[in-house]
């Protein structure tokens, strides 16, 4: 999936700038890749899947680096930046069934059966909604996952991320899609990263063409909602984000690890405005993170003061104890 995504960035990249050559460095594996016996939210790591390339980076060794922007974390380590976020592929979650359960959905599933997932933000909703199922870890790449539940009969179903499927090319084994009433999704999922140098003008300005303004504004509103919450791999936090008519809507949750107890909250901004000329020493303002300078300044901070205000919110109601204790039984199982 790693080599699909920075495929398609790159094919992206050949056409806007044909005089360009652009190589595909080593593909490498990172911490997330090498354990697969652990769950991702007791590793602990903030960068699970980013320090190795991020490491490259700094040596000079590549140029860019393409994530799934749900893999990096909300501060990036000094120097680095994310100069664009590609147009965002549906970012909703997927029910993949095993083969003798096609055709059904999670609600007609026989009691007790087992569900896939790595996520404990997937978990805690679904629990929730569907309590007659069971949820267990699985970890792997997308091949491995939908190999261990065809093959095996260990799992009736496994909950996987819509956007990756699709750059598969194995959208025909999506069953079902969990639309917000059933699944608030992760932060960034479904959007593609690509991180450079903060410092490297020529290659900013270059992969800046690569921006969707929409998908920006979403994303910065999401990760400044995370970062204000100081959410994680390790504990579950969720939202929703829509730009329609010059309106940017934010939906926020947060989730003790059973479902039982959450907070939910919707807000919305105006993020509706003019392009203006920003050059300057402000031309490299990072928010939460991300540097679009052909998206207005003003609209990002819109975007990230709801962000924070949607997280100020849920705090004041309590969501900062349903984490901490969320935090502690995950440490502690």
């Amino acid at each position: 999936l790693a080599r699909i995504q920075t495929d398609s960035v790159v094919t992206t990249l050949c056409e806007l700038y044909p005089d360009l050559h652009f190589e595909i460095a080593v593909a490498m594996s990172t911490t997330g890749d090498k354990i697969l016996d652990t769950a991702l939210s007791k590793i602990g790591e903030k960068s699970l899947f980013t320090k190795e390339l991020e490491n490259a980076l700094e040596r000079n060794e590549v140029d860019l680096v393409v994530h799934s922007l749900k893999d990096l974390p909300t501060s990036l380590p000094p120097g680095f930046t994310i100069g664009a976020v590609c147009k965002r592929e549906n970012p909703l979650d997927a029910v993949v069934f095993h083969p003798k359960n096609c055709g059904k959905t999670l609600s007609v599933l026989p009691e007790k059966s087992v569900i896939g997932t790595s996520s404990l933000r997937r978990a805690a909703q679904l629990k929730k909604k569907f309590p007659h199922l069971e949820f267990r870890d699985i970890r792997g790449n997308l091949n491995t996952r939908l190999k261990k539940l065809d093959e095996k009969e260990d799992f009736s179903a496994i909950i996987l991320a819509a956007a990756g499927l699709k750059r598969m090319g194995w959208e025909n084994r999506i069953g079902q899609l969990l639309g917000p009433e059933d699944c608030l999704y992760a932060v960034g999922q479904g959007a593609l990263a690509v991180e450079v140098r903060a410092k490297d003008q020529e290659i900013l300005n270059m992969v800046s063409a690569l921006h969707d303004a929409d998908t920006v504004l979403c994303c910065i509103a999401e990760r400044a909602f995370m970062k204000r919450l100081e959410g994680g791999c390790s504990v579950p936090v969720a939202v929703n984000s829509l730009l329609k008519d010059g309106q940017l809507y934010l939906t926020g949750a947060v989730y003790s690890l059973d479902g039982s107890d959450s907070l939910k909250e919707t807000m919305q901004t105006g993020v509706s405005y003019p392009h203006q000329n920003e050059d300057g020493p402000n031309d490299d303002v990072q928010h939460v993170g991300i540097t679009a300078k052909n998206v207005p300044g003003q609209a990002q901070e819109a975007a990230e003061n709801l962000g924070v205000e949607l997280a100020s919110l849920l705090l004041s109601k309590g969501a900062k104890h349903i984490l901490s204790v969320a935090r502690q039984l995950n440490d502690a199982h």
